[in-house]
């Protein structure tokens, strides 16, 4: 983690296409001026903000990272990681947003939006019956910043939120339960679940995470993924949703992205796809966190946003 000595004077590097408001903001933060990256690392330590990291730039020098969105796989994945350098996300509203996502969707299934948009198209006049979100289990995958924000909206409508965790713990804000991946109790949960939500990032451990087991534990459950493309077994995916398990899929993210015009998941039954809007992240999160982590840097403490590049989150 740099210290405060270091971070007074480091250089601030971003790449070239960075918008002119985000730069302001950062200088201010930083009172220092930004310079655009170029194709080499500089000689003294250094800071950047970006999406990415080029390997010129995944230097021994480089003090901090902060990255301009929420999921850092990729990131990870671009290379070895220059350690000790700190890396830091972007989060901003991002747990707002994707929780309203998620309950527009819920809101659409049990107000029939598909099915009146259909018949609007054909000039018909049915009556349709709506339902209602309360009083259903909802199973969040992921208990972290977002996993939470997606349950304390979907709590404040009356749904009954399970969260599924690493490890059982009480008192996680926006949930009734949290249970134990792996365990008995997710099962238990899966089988009651009328949707289950997919909030975690990709690491090794959660790769391929939902696969035949999980999705023949559900019942006709909703599957909606805001998290990550990769999180998801597609075949597994397929055959739930051919064979009923999960009746209806929304999938903000795909393991590949984007899609061809013709890759099969278009053509999967009951299945949206969002192209990866669920939550964008605006310039002025980028802004507001990297002035947060260097808030906390500047006291010598660690940001909460920092990411543990070990564990991949």
């Amino acid at each position: 983690m740099p210290s405060p000595a270091a971070l007074a004077h480091a250089p601030l590097l971003v790449p070239p296409d960075t918008g002119a408001s985000l730069v302001r903001a950062l200088e201010e933060t930083a009172s220092r001026p930004a310079r655009e990256a170029s194709a080499t690392a500089p000689d003294e330590p250094f800071l950047y903000v970006g999406a990415t990291l080029p390997a010129s730039l995944r230097s021994g020098r480089l003090l901090w990272f902060h990255s301009v969105n929420a999921g850092t796989d990729a990131l990870l994945a671009g290379g070895s990681w220059p350690e000790p350098a700190l890396l830091t996300r972007t989060v901003g509203r991002m747990g707002e947003r994707i929780a309203q996502y998620v309950l527009a969707w819920m809101l659409a299934e049990c107000q029939r939006v598909p099915e009146h948009t259909a018949q609007h198209a054909r000039a018909e006049w049915r009556r349709l019956p709506s339902g209602l979100v309360a009083g259903s289990t909802v199973v969040v995958h992921g208990t972290g910043r977002i996993g939470r924000a997606v349950a304390a909206l979907l709590r404040a409508c009356s749904l009954r939120t399970v969260g599924v965790g690493r490890t059982p713990r009480e008192g996680v804000p926006g949930f009734d339960r949290v249970v134990t991946a792996g365990g008995a109790g997710e099962l238990e949960e899966l089988a009651a679940a009328r949707w289950v939500v997919c909030t975690l990032p990709l690491t090794g451990a959660t790769e391929g995470f939902y696969g035949a087991g999980r999705f023949a534990a559900m019942r006709g459950a909703c599957f909606l993924n805001v998290g990550r493309g990769g999180c998801v077994d597609m075949d597994a995916l397929e055959a739930a949703l051919r064979g009923g398990s999960v009746r209806r899929a929304v999938l903000d993210v795909l393991p590949e992205e984007p899609p061809g015009p013709h890759d099969r998941v278009w053509r999967l039954p009951g299945t949206v796809v969002t192209s990866h809007s669920a939550g964008v992240t605006e310039e002025e999160d980028v802004a507001t966190d990297f002035a947060a982590c260097w808030a906390a840097l500047a006291e010598g403490r660690r940001p909460a946003l920092a990411v543990d590049t070990g564990r991949g989150y």
